[in-house]
């Protein structure tokens, strides 16, 4: 089964208001599902893979009887979830390893729905009703339930001032609907702004095996730009690599604006090994607006989108987070 999927909105003034609605939290983790109906506790992200071994910390699921929650798999980090801090955790497939991480690092299951408890399919019933389901049960250690609130509005500027990732909005008689994106559920996210200067780029399909690096590769269709900015001596720090923003006008006026300033190395150390895979390279001379999440502890922008071109402002120094 596939968890549900939030629609998102342009800003926190599209959000759906009114006594229909509730909100919570939008955590900065992992969405995962944790499916007990078969007796042994099964942990499956969004993509459908098993992730189990991943958090053992989370075994205590099991005293959830016949059950399918879904929720996210958060990392805190100084009091607020960490997208960074997890980021080691995801990713492990070893036991031995994921024990240890454990001790070190444990998460936490913010658990915000039920699908199935006890065998019975729980998803034609309405939130409301699989809200209060879910408030009945007793949640082991390392789970928690995820707040619900009646205001946007407060909410909104809550979680701005903590530096969470956004608010969820969540139609009071929707039913759960796997696999789909629905309007029932609205997400938007807190996102900053700022400028940075393009060292390099990616055609479409270039490092994710559909088309080969290096040859042929021309800007005229953008996959994503590598980003940097100046710290305070003038040398070239990485933020990161964008590949959202793209699409139509905006990223032909980027590729034009990228004819010509080929080079044949980077203008800067530190690019990751599987950044650099298929990128060409080209002079730090285009300069582009970016939104982001937040920043993470070294400095990179987290889910960045390409807003355009910027051409009539200077880069800001690059800052540790």
């Amino acid at each position: 089964m596939q968890p549900m999927l939030a629609t998102p909105a342009p800003s926190v003034e599209q959000i759906p208001r009114g006594p229909g609605w509730a909100y919570e939290v939008k955590w900065d983790g992992v969405r995962v599902l944790a499916d007990t109906t078969q007796g042994d506790l099964r942990l499956v992200s969004r993509s459908g893979r098993e992730v189990t071994v991943a958090y053992p910390e989370l075994g205590g699921l099991t005293e959830v009887q016949g059950a399918v929650l879904d929720g996210e798999v958060v990392a805190m980090s100084g009091g607020r979830p960490s997208f960074e801090a997890l980021a080691e955790r995801m990713h492990v497939r070893e036991a031995g390893q994921a024990a240890t991480l454990a001790r070190r690092a444990p998460v936490t299951f913010v658990v915000f729905d039920v699908l199935t408890l006890y065998g019975v399919d729980l998803t034609r019933r309405g939130f409301t009703d699989r809200r209060a389901t879910l408030e009945r049960l007793t949640l082991p250690p390392r789970c928690d339930l995820s707040p619900v609130y009646p205001d946007v509005d407060d909410l909104w500027a809550v979680t701005r001032e903590h530096g969470l990732e956004g608010v969820v909005a969540k139609r009071r008689t929707s039913t759960y609907q796997p696999g789909r994106r629905s309007p029932d559920w609205v997400k938007v996210a807190h996102r900053s702004v700022r400028t940075a200067v393009v060292v390099g780029w990616r055609a479409e399909g270039v490092g994710h095996g559909t088309r080969p690096p290096g040859e042929g590769v021309t800007p005229g269709r953008l996959g994503s730009l590598l980003l940097a900015a100046p710290d305070r001596d003038g040398a070239w720090r990485y933020l990161g690599r964008a590949g959202s923003g793209l699409a139509g006008r905006r990223g032909q006026d980027v590729a034009l604006a990228l004819v010509g300033l080929e080079r044949p190395q980077p203008a800067l150390d530190g690019i990751p090994e599987v950044d650099r895979r298929g990128t060409t390279w080209c002079e730090p001379a285009v300069t582009v607006d970016v939104s982001y999440l937040h920043r993470t502890r070294i400095g990179r922008l987290r889910h960045p989108v390409v807003r355009g071109l910027r051409q009539d402002t200077e880069v800001d120094p690059w800052e540790d987070a």
